[in-house]
């Protein structure tokens, strides 16, 4: 049986990357779709990448001409989330912070759920200080993808705060979404019921937020916090 992936590609020319191709894109697609899978089932650190080109009936050496280490499977993944999200997140529907914050919450959730298995997986690998953290400066293209949709969300909203808080608001969303998201990954109610129901308590707590962010000590808190956590998580290159 003729191997599509070793006899059909064609090289590529001087420079030009692969997975250009349409032969290329089937080749890549079906590589991260192998290594994806056996990260879901055996876990990141048990997954090598031999057994990822043996899952796709490919070289080793072919393999590493589109994903040349763990990495950049895990690098691809982000990448893939972080595009679509922006692309079903935008652009919000008029409203207030809070409800625009809301629908960009519940849109990453909805992206991410069949992806959940394998995100469970890679729980640790995205804590943790390796390139392939959430925080890394290697992950900073996704980071500031979905960074700008919660920077819209305030900044187009019809109620947005003083122009110096827009950002800071912004990055405190953001993480709040990132530990929504943790919540939901580790959530082992049935049909992720607690998940649920944080969602219900964060739509109930917001209105008031929205309101004590007009008092000059919570304008200061928000715009200390967010001091804090660029120094602790985004100041570096590319952050």
């Amino acid at each position: 049986m003729v191997n599509m992936f070793t006899d059909n590609v064609k090289p590529r020319g001087r420079g030009r990357p692969p997975g250009r191709t349409p032969q290329g894109e089937a080749a890549s697609r079906r590589l991260f779709d192998a290594a994806i899978q056996l990260i879901e089932a055996r876990g990141y650190e048990d997954t090598t990448l031999r057994d990822v080109a043996d899952r796709a009936g490919v070289s080793v050496g072919l393999l590493y001409r589109y994903f040349p280490s763990k990495r950049a499977i895990v690098l691809a993944l982000y990448d893939r989330l972080s595009a679509e999200f922006a692309d079903r997140a935008t652009p919000l529907p008029p409203g207030k912070w809070r409800d625009r914050f809301l629908q960009a919450l519940t849109t990453s959730l909805r992206v991410l759920a069949p992806h959940r298995n394998v995100l469970s997986a890679l729980t640790a690998v995205m804590l943790a200080r390796g390139d392939e953290g959430v925080f890394a400066e290697t992950t900073a293209f996704s980071r500031r993808r979905v960074q700008a949709v919660f920077v819209d969300a305030v900044s187009g909203a019809t109620d947005p705060p003083a122009a110096t808080l827009v950002e800071p608001l912004a990055r405190l969303l953001y993480l709040a979404h990132l530990g929504v998201i943790l919540w939901w990954l580790l959530d082992k109610s049935p049909g992720q019921r607690a998940t649920k129901a944080l969602l219900s308590v964060i739509a109930q707590v917001l209105p008031s937020a929205a309101m004590t962010l007009r008092l000059p000590p919570i304008r200061r808190f928000v715009q200390s916090a967010d001091v804090l956590v660029r120094e602790a998580l985004f100041d570096h290159p590319g952050a």
